[in-house]
């Protein structure tokens, strides 16, 4: 496929948008695909997972747990921007939880045959030799592992977890669950000196079934333990293998929350007494530990806490990496009982500074805070893969590294991922936009953006929509002028006053009267609530004033592939809508889709036809843009990761072109130019290729803009690109 500029774009001066420089940040560098790490014979079809991941002491090889294809995977970071496969080793289990001791890899895996019947051992894995070496029971299921720092012992949070599908998963569900203590060697672990300690009777929440979860060790060899389900927090001094301090995780108060999954991000809930339940924990020092508060059985705090080693509480986070998630489109709302779910947590000191790294699974980032005592101060967010579980800080090298859990390929989505950030004085990448807050001091929410279109005389202005993943069609304003970009304002489409219901909108151009035409895209498939694609002409305001249906023959014809792009040419008697049919309909060859021309003012419809590229996913339209004697289109494919080859601008001329009547035997093919390939655009950003590239267009100074729709953060890692390309000049 060719790349290049041509037409009346020919001169483009296309300049990517860079971030201002922020000193002391992380930048992304680089995304490495957990399926290239397949063997030879492995079903490439397999689901793969990075859950947990570890570097070796030299910081050159990352080892992280791949608990679906029962293996460890290596990947070799000597140059962190160019991570590669390192191979694997086969573990005959599944992989929870790992770390390395000098040149070994201890490992802890799961071999149960149910839930009633947990086991698993320590497998202790030469990282040269990519070989299991030994094995050392533990008479359940281990969850976490942790070294002291020493290097002397290695602690086992055994977890004999509940089964979800038993009573609802409400405890007890017994075999209870312990903490294993191990010595080390520098051959791996002694079996021999395998200790077991009790932590039944510690909780008021199921005492008798004790869920260890996480854990860590400090500089004085005492393990801090997280009974998850239990909502409560044990400190066992290693040596000894006694329970030294035990306490309530305890409740948070939220206002200010999404408490409904109803398609709408409302900031205006709240929840009282919820328990913490923590999940990982790391020890900021001797005497305080942080804690992510994602949630399991009842509670869930959405956020981080910090606790000195007596139980007292030294700083709660609240709300506030929610927020971030919502100011960043990241907020996942059909997660509301727990929301973004703080599941991960690591500590590193880069450049003398102490920081936390907290990972929202459901939100699919990282906050990163530095720790000033009672209050740590939030310092930006790193995105990542879907569900980042697994957290490494390796300060020797300054890089951060994240590993995704969520494999979505068989679903056609992003597999696993592994993340590699570097600190240092580079501008930073991330976030390309963000949200404003509105008048009651809160984000604007946003998400899932489709369709783009820019204020005929303001520069930088522009104005985007939101399409069905949220059950409420919205219009939003842009300042693009400023980078990261801005979402200023929020617009609900209304009608008799009320939201306009089953609104998909995929696409938005400004009306000649300064009002705005929106594409919405319909699905006659569907089985409840059918519908068909629409043109709807609203006010400034978002007032609907004209709903225009599909004439009765290209209903017949049509798919749940429909409306996306909508632009305008003209004005007055003479302005024509131009709106771009996503793929194929009943009747069109195959190949080709439709660009249909409605008049306002006469009411009538034409068609031209449009030839596809071929790809190995479906290949359709995703926006049409009015530019100078023609259109520029985005054409693309349904593919992410390294299976996307087609995400591409193009220019159609429209010199000599009739569109034809609706009934008409002969449609004019279109032609068209391939003006740019945006796959290099949307990985500038080190991430992955994402697969909805939705909207486009051109400001009133001649700036080009595209971005893509996250979906929501359903099934996608929530991360929207926003990218300038410079000023355009004929």
């Amino acid at each position: 496929m060719s790349s290049r500029l041509s037409g009346a774009l020919a001169a483009c001066l296309l300049a990517s948008t860079a971030l201002p420089a922020a000193a002391d940040q992380f930048r992304r560098i680089a995304t490495f695909h957990v399926a290239d790490n397949l063997p030879a014979d492995a079903d490439p079809k397999k689901a793969t997972s990075a859950e947990i991941i570890v570097a070796t002491p030299d910081g050159r090889t990352l080892v992280y747990t791949d608990s679906p294809g029962e293996r460890l995977g290596l990947v070799d970071i000597a140059d962190p921007e160019k991570p590669a496969a390192a191979g694997v080793v086969a573990l005959g289990g599944e992989p929870t939880s790992v770390v390395v001791a000098g040149g070994k890899a201890l490992v802890g895996v799961v071999t149960s045959k149910s839930f009633a019947e947990p086991s698993g051992h320590v497998a202790v894995v030469d990282l040269a030799g990519r070989k299991v070496e030994a094995t050392c029971d533990l008479g359940g299921q281990p969850d976490s592992l942790a070294l002291s720092p020493d290097g002397k012992y290695l602690a086992v949070a055994v977890e004999n977890e509940r089964d979800e599908k038993v009573a609802d998963g409400a405890l007890p569900q017994l075999p209870a669950g312990f903490l294993s203590i191990l010595g080390v060697t520098a051959t791996g672990v002694d079996c021999a000196t395998l200790r077991k300690v009790e932590m039944t009777g510690l909780a008021a929440v199921a005492g008798e079934d004790p869920e260890p979860e996480y854990v860590d060790v400090n500089g004085r060899n005492e393990a801090v333990v997280t009974l998850q389900e239990n909502n409560h927090i044990a400190i066992v001094d290693l040596v000894s293998g006694k329970v030294v301090k035990h306490f309530s995780a305890g409740t948070v108060d939220l206002e200010g929350i999404d408490v409904k999954r109803d398609g709408i991000i409302d900031l205006s809930g709240k929840m009282t007494g919820v328990p913490r339940e923590p999940d990982a924990v790391k020890w900021l020092d001797d005497t305080r530990f942080v804690t992510a508060d994602e949630g399991d059985w009842k509670g869930g705090s959405r956020g981080f806490t910090i606790f000195d080693r007596d139980g007292k509480v030294v700083h709660a986070s609240g709300t506030g990496l929610e927020m971030e998630a919502v100011r960043l489109g990241h907020y996942p709302e059909k997660r509301n009982k727990k929301g973004i779910e703080a599941e991960g947590v690591t500590v590193g000191t880069f450049g003398g500074r102490k920081l936390i790294f907290v990972g929202a699974e459901r939100a699919s980032l990282v906050g990163v805070y530095e720790d000033k005592g009672a209050t740590p101060e939030f310092l930006q967010v790193l995105p990542g893969g879907v569900g980042p579980e697994g957290l490494v800080a390796i300060p020797s090298r300054n890089l951060f590294v994240t590993a995704s859990e969520a494999d979505g390929r068989k679903g056609g989505l992003v597999g696993s991922l592994v993340t590699i950030h570097r600190y240092g004085p580079e501008p930073v990448t991330y976030p390309t936009i963000a949200s404003a807050k509105d008048t009651s001091g809160k984000p604007i929410p946003w998400g899932a953006l489709s369709g783009l279109a820019a204020h005929p005389s303001e520069a930088g202005k522009l104005y985007a929509v939101t399409d069905s993943f949220y059950s409420q069609g919205r219009i939003l304003t842009i300042d693009a002028t400023k980078s990261p970009a801005v979402i200023t304002a929020a617009t609900i489409v209304t009608r008799d006053g009320q939201p306009m219901p089953l609104l998909d909108l995929e696409g938005i151009a400004v009306a000649s009267d300064g009002g705005f035409w929106l594409a919405s895209e319909g699905n006659p498939e569907h089985e409840k609530n059918k519908t068909l694609s629409q043109l709807i002409k609203v006010s400034a305001a978002g007032v609907v004033e004209k709903v225009i249906d599909l004439p009765e023959a290209l209903a017949a014809r049509s798919t749940r592939f429909g409306f996306e792009g909508v632009t305008v040419t003209g004005k007055g008697d003479d302005e024509t809508v131009w709106i771009a049919v996503q793929r194929e309909w009943k009747d069109d060859p195959k190949g080709f889709v439709r660009l249909l021309a409605h008049k306002p003012a006469t009411g009538t419809w034409g068609q031209v036809r449009y030839p596809l590229e071929h790809g190995a996913g479906w290949v359709g339209l995703s926006e049409v843009t009015a530019v100078k004697g023609g259109l520029v289109v985005i054409e693309r494919d349904n593919l992410v990761g390294p299976a996307a080859k087609v995400k591409m601008l193009t220019r159609v001329s429209l010199d000599g072109v009739t569109p034809a009547a609706l009934d008409a035997a002969e449609v004019p093919v279109v032609k068209k130019t391939v003006l740019r390939d945006l796959i290099p655009d949307i990985l500038a950003g080190k991430g992955h290729v994402l697969d909805k590239v939705e909207g486009f267009a051109i400001d009133a100074a001649g700036n080009a803009f595209f971005v893509t729709d996250n979906d929501g953060v359903d099934g996608s890692n929530g991360e929207t690109r926003f990218v300038g390309l410079g000023k355009i000049t004929e």
